[in-house]
C-alpha cells in the first residue's frame, strides 16, 4: 500500500533490529541521501515528491519501505531503557479497560490507580499502577485492593523498550507492529 509523507511514520532500526525512533518521510530520505539505509524490511511504501528538473522537465520522486534500516548499533543511552510512566501509555498499555470491573471506558472516563497508595507508601512506577474506571478507584479509596475486597483482573507490568515504541505512535501499519510484536516478552499484552 502507498502511504503519503504525512500519513504515518517510519520505522527506522539499527543493524542489530533494534527501533531506533518514529521518523517522518522527511527523515528517512535523510537517512537515504547520508547513505545510512543498509536495508528495508516493510512492506509499505511510503513517498514524496521534489520539484521539477529545469533540464529535463522531471519531478524527482523518493520512496521507501515503512520499516528501515540504518548502519550501526544503536546505543540506549543510560536511564533512556526506561519507558517513561504517562496517563495515556498506561491506559494504552492496559487496553482500557478497568483492573477492577473489567469494563472498557473511553480514556476521559479513567484514571491512574496506585494499587498501593502513594500515601501507604506506594510508589507512581509501572508495576503500581493500573487503569481504573472513576467509580472502581473512588469505592477502593486509600486502601489495598485486598483491603478493599477488590481483587485485580490482571497484574501491572513494567513496559518494554518495544512496548514503548507501540505505545507512543497511534498509526501503526500492520507490518510494524508484526516486527515490533516478534520481540515482546510473553507477558505483555501486545504480545500475539
Amino acid at each position: 500500500m502507498w502511504y503519503g509523507s504525512e500519513t504515518a511514520k517510519i520505522l527506522i532500526i539499527d543493524s542489530h533490529g533494534q527501533p531506533v525512533r518514529w521518523a517522518l518521510t522527511t527523515r528517512a530520505a535523510r537517512y537515504y541521501a547520508s547513505g545510512k539505509v543498509i536495508t528495508e524490511l516493510g512492506e509499505n511504501l511510503f513517498g514524496m515528491v521534489g520539484g521539477v528538473q529545469e533540464a529535463t522537465g522531471a519531478r524527482s520522486e523518493f520512496v521507501t519501505s515503512s520499516i528501515v534500516m540504518i548502519r550501526g548499533r544503536h546505543r540506549i543511552p543510560y536511564g533512556h531503557a526506561h519507558v517513561g510512566l504517562t496517563k495515556h501509555r498506561l491506559f494504552v498499555r492496559d487496553r482500557q479497560t478497568c483492573a477492577y470491573c473489567a469494563t472498557r471506558f473511553a480514556e476521559t472516563d479513567l484514571t491512574v490507580e496506585h494499587i498501593v497508595p502513594v500515601s501507604r507508601g506506594g510508589l507512581h512506577e509501572w508495576t503500581n499502577v493500573v487503569t481504573a474506571c472513576r467509580s472502581c478507584n473512588t469505592r477502593k479509596g486509600n486502601r489495598r485492593p485486598e483491603e478493599a475486597n477488590m481483587p485485580l483482573i490482571y497484574v501491572p507490568y513494567a513496559v518494554c523498550r518495544n512496548e514503548g515504541f507501540i505505545l507512543s505512535n497511534r498509526r501503526i501499519l500492520a507490518d510494524q507492529m508484526t516486527f515490533l510484536q516478534a520481540s515482546l516478552p510473553r507477558h505483555s499484552r501486545w504480545a500475539q
